[in-house]
């Protein structure tokens, strides 16, 4: 079973956003672990404090960080990453407006891009959502996932 959650700075102002954010939390949430935690935006070094704050509470979690300079990952490539873990528990963090502080990158195991292209943390959060759901899809051979 999986335990993944987001780490994610600043709300959801887009209401459709926040609606399939939502959508798919609940389907992750019906087929294992998974937990959305939105901090307080404000400063870059302020919101790294509070991300290194909540992932110390989270100790022995593979933690991705989403930073443009990441890897990028196909979406099967990523469900068998996660697969891999063996039931440790992946934490993905997605930072505010101006990104991530490097301290925040520095203590992640895996800089991970979601595109070449840049997001709002807005959008970026209703991606890694879909992608986390896609990756179970993929585990557990659902009909979501087609190639």
């Amino acid at each position: 079973m999986f335990a993944y959650t987001i780490i994610a700075v600043g709300k959801m102002k887009n209401r459709h956003l926040a609606a399939l954010c939502d959508d798919f939390a609940k389907r992750l949430q019906r087929q294992g672990n998974f937990d959305l935690i939105e901090l307080k935006d404000g400063d870059v070094a302020s919101e790294g404090q509070r991300i290194l704050e909540a992932l110390d509470k989270r100790k022995g979690a593979r933690v991705y960080a989403m930073a443009e300079e990441g890897t990028t990952r196909t979406s099967a490539k990523l469900a068998n990453e996660l697969q891999s873990l063996l039931g440790q528990h992946a934490v993905f963090i997605i930072g505010g407006a101006y990104g991530l502080s490097d301290a925040v990158k520095q203590r992640a195991d895996v800089l991970l891009a979601l595109s070449p292209l840049t997001f709002t943390h807005e959008i970026a959060r209703m991606l890694l959502c879909e992608q986390l759901y896609r990756a179970v899809s993929i585990q557990t051979g659902s009909k979501y996932h087609h190639e």
